[in-house]
């Protein structure tokens, strides 16, 4: 790229979608400023690798973009920019080899974001990426230029060529995305659909005895049901209901569910490798004058799973019936966790606003990426490809909008090739 075509782009935001379309742009020879709220970057990133940092997924391409339910259609193109076979060979270029875990997942071998992201900031800083810490966007002003909270005043900073907005969603809002931005936007004519929880606990009535004796404990190898979606997986019990990825998977069938006020009951099969006439036997076979909670732990449940079985209401006294409550146990949800304590967010700007480049259509020049389009996708590596994949998207987007970029091409994020695919609506 000639000293002639290089522009002056500003992201604001400090995340995984932010920094990578930074990590492109300042690849290709632009001059690159990050804007941040946070004193450090990254913060959300280096959360969601406290337990594993679970970068994507090794389903089939099919199987994967399932995964964004509505925005299946639309994602896929962005999801094909940067795959997470291109996840993977990147990490690898930053020395963090990846492995596929037991259930399908995606790591770095190192288990842990931090090692990552040194990595990451320090291929930034030699690209010549500016980044400016403690700045909160503020919006415009009159003409365009860019209006920053500091903590010594206000600042403005003159109009760049580009502007990327990788701001995130409205979860964990102490780390940084609070949804502010969403109406700023709206007050430039951009269509911003409410942020609502996801990926998030439920809450349900438990009873004191369930609280004081199980709070904590897992529910191992369960299922659970909701208007005709069965998702496996595991559970953790707390005070106010249901943590765990069973939970989280449900999300917005739960969401759904509970927005026409109607009450909402989902079904926990807690014994789904074994069929009802199996668990049946075992029940009848108990000796006689056995407790029924020795009958119950002879059928495979633990004193959790026995614990919420008991929440379902006064047991079935035939073997049979009491297999079928145990294959289908109700639980009443109540209401979903708040946007604090979830791990991601639903809503956001409509697809509508949006042109192929993920330019925003009601403002010529500005670009978004990652949480702050109306999409949605589980935990499991989803979550940060769909960020990945949209700040790649966007990326490319700025420089066909510049004129820079017509044709695809072999150059995609520091020697990591992409296919580029279609550059015109």
């Amino acid at each position: 790229m000639t000293e002639q075509s290089s522009r002056q782009i500003a992201i604001i935001g400090g995340g995984p979608a932010g920094l990578i379309a930074a990590e492109r742009l300042s690849a290709r020879g632009h001059a690159v400023t990050v804007y941040e709220r946070m004193p450090t970057l990254g913060r959300k990133f280096l959360m969601a690798g406290r337990g594993g940092l679970n970068l994507t997924h090794s389903d089939d391409r099919e199987a994967f973009v399932a995964r964004y339910r509505e925005a299946t259609g639309w994602m896929s193109s962005w999801l094909e920019i940067f795959t997470p076979a291109d996840l993977c060979a990147w990490a690898e270029s930053l020395d963090q080899p990846t492995f596929v875990g037991t259930s399908g997942r995606v790591f770095p071998k190192a288990m842990k974001a931090s090692p990552l992201l040194r990595a990451w900031i320090a291929r930034l800083d030699a690209q010549g990426v500016q980044f400016r810490m403690r700045h909160e966007w503020a919006g415009w002003g009159e003409d365009g230029e860019l209006l920053f909270n500091t903590p010594d005043g206000e600042i403005t900073i003159d109009k760049p060529d580009a502007t990327l907005l990788a701001l995130g969603g409205a979860s964990w809002p102490r780390l940084g995305s609070d949804g502010g931005w969403a109406d700023r936007l709206r007050a430039r004519d951009v269509e911003v659909h409410e942020l609502a929880a996801t990926n998030c606990g439920v809450q349900i009535a438990w009873s004191e005895i369930m609280k004081s004796r199980f709070a904590g404990q897992p529910l191992k190898t369960i299922s659970i049901s909701l208007n005709g979606e069965t998702v496996r997986g595991e559970a953790m019990i707390s005070e106010y209901g249901l943590e765990g990825g069973a939970v989280y998977a449900l999300s917005t069938p739960i969401r759904k569910a509970l927005a026409t006020g109607y009450p909402v009951t989902a079904t926990i099969d807690l014994r789904p490798n074994h069929r009802i006439g199996e668990i049946t036997e075992r029940i009848a076979s108990a000796k006689k004058g056995q407790s029924l909670a020795n009958t119950l732990r002879k059928a495979g449940l633990s004193p959790q799973a026995i614990g919420l079985l008991r929440e379902s209401g006064e047991l079935p006294g035939e073997p049979a019936d009491l297999a079928r409550r145990i294959k289908a146990t109700p639980v009443t949800i109540t209401a979903q966790t708040g946007l604090e304590r979830a791990i991601s967010s639903a809503g956001g700007i409509a697809r509508e606003g949006l042109d192929i480049g993920l330019m925003l259509k009601a403002l010529p020049g500005v670009f978004v990426a990652g949480e702050m389009i109306d999409w949605e996708a589980p935990t499991g590596g989803y979550l940060l490809q769909g960020c990945f994949s949209t700040g790649i998207a966007a990326a490319r987007g700025i420089e066909v909008w510049m004129g820079l970029q017509t044709q695809p091409e072999d150059v995609a994020v520091s020697g990591v090739v992409a296919d580029e695919g279609p550059h015109t609506e």
